[in-house]
């Protein structure tokens, strides 16, 4: 047995090592996120047990009425709405982080969410209706359509010759001053009970989760996550640097236009739902990359599980932080994300932009 042989045996077996830790720590996760949610379903202004939440959920018909009510028609979708934000937020900001190759790129930061914002604001204080036949869910259809705009402002603008993907995370910051501006003047002409609900509504609640909405979430989840993960080795290779994807045979501006499509879709539906929840796109990305790694393969489940940890965490300490009441949990992300957002860039060892 020649030394090259040995070698490439022991290689193997580090790989393999490595692949075991990286799937061990998947189901951690997985596990973390399923005590969450339990605990998530037992809090509220009336506490249960978890047994009694498990025997409920495992058995319904033969759980007390209240409790099955509270749970299931109250309590499931709002919990369930929790991890599926937060995973689909997480999972787009890895991507964008991925193709723009700056640890501060998330929907929140790239003006995603404050488009969102801008929009759900001109329904609510003015009902007005960018697609004219949906009154249902005017809010967040306004929403959407706003984000897919601020979305392909960017797209266009990165079309110019010499802009690079430093130039697109500037554009971005500069998208979140000017909907915010015009996010200030709506409430500037809106009465005092529009202003209130717009003010509400860019807080972030999950409180008005529903069963269809959450439908609506896991199904973009479902279409998009299957199409990341086609394109896990070009991702990979895309955080070698353009040059090199490109000498695999990558077209990069495809590829990154498609992510960025496939990001802004999964950002923009579950804010139209539950209102701007920030820095979970920031924050989920960079704890699944500080113990996973940036291999697409194990990258992208770990995002979708940190993402879905995060906010269900957060809607767990918005019920504690004052008893008897819910706390906008989009406040609750903002105090978690604010100090990551600080210490990540303090901490960088090299020059973001």
């Amino acid at each position: 047995m020649n030394s090259s042989h040995v070698a490439r045996v022991g290689q193997q077996a580090i790989y393999r090592t490595l692949v075991r830790r990286k799937r061990s720590l998947l189901s951690v996760l997985a596990v973390l996120l399923l005590l969450s949610l339990l605990l998530d379903l037992a809090l509220g202004p009336a506490s249960y047990r978890l047994e009694d939440v498990i025997g409920a959920l495992l058995h319904p018909s033969s759980a007390p009425d209240q409790l099955r009510v509270v749970l299931w028609e109250i309590r499931l979708p709002v919990a369930l709405m929790a991890a599926t934000v937060g995973a689909a937020l997480s999972l787009a900001g890895a991507q964008m982080q991925t193709i723009l190759n700056n640890p501060l790129a998330s929907p929140f930061t790239l003006g995603v969410s404050a488009a969102a914002s801008f929009g759900a604001a001109l329904g609510l204080a003015f009902g007005l209706k960018l697609f004219p036949t949906a009154t249902e869910y005017m809010v967040p259809l306004n929403a959407f359509a706003m984000a897919m705009v601020s979305v392909l402002i960017i797209h266009l603008l990165s079309l110019r010759r010499g802009v690079g993907t430093e130039t697109i995370v500037l554009l971005g910051i500069a998208l979140v001053f000017v909907f915010n501006a015009l996010l200030a003047l709506v409430q500037y002409f809106a009465s005092e009970q529009a202003v209130a609900a717009v003010v509400f509504w860019t807080m972030g609640s999950l409180t008005k989760a529903t069963w269809p909405k959450l439908a609506v979430t896991c199904l973009v989840i479902a279409l998009t996550l299957p199409l990341f993960v086609r394109r896990a080795w070009a991702l990979t290779a895309l955080r070698l640097g353009d040059d090199k994807a490109a000498s695999f045979g990558i077209n990069v501006a495809r590829l990154r236009w498609q992510t960025l499509v496939l990001v802004s879709l999964l950002a923009a539906i579950p804010v139209a739902f539950v209102g701007s929840i920030g820095f979970v796109g920031l924050v989920g990305p960079h704890i699944a990359r500080m113990l996973i790694g940036e291999d697409q393969r194990f990258f992208l489940p770990a995002s979708l599980l940190t993402g879905a940890l995060v906010l269900s965490v957060s809607s767990v300490v918005s019920k504690t932080l004052i008893p008897g009441s819910i706390f906008p949990i989009g406040v609750v992300t903002a105090l978690i994300g604010v100090p990551f957002f600080i210490s990540l860039i303090l901490g960088s060892r090299r020059n973001i932009w």
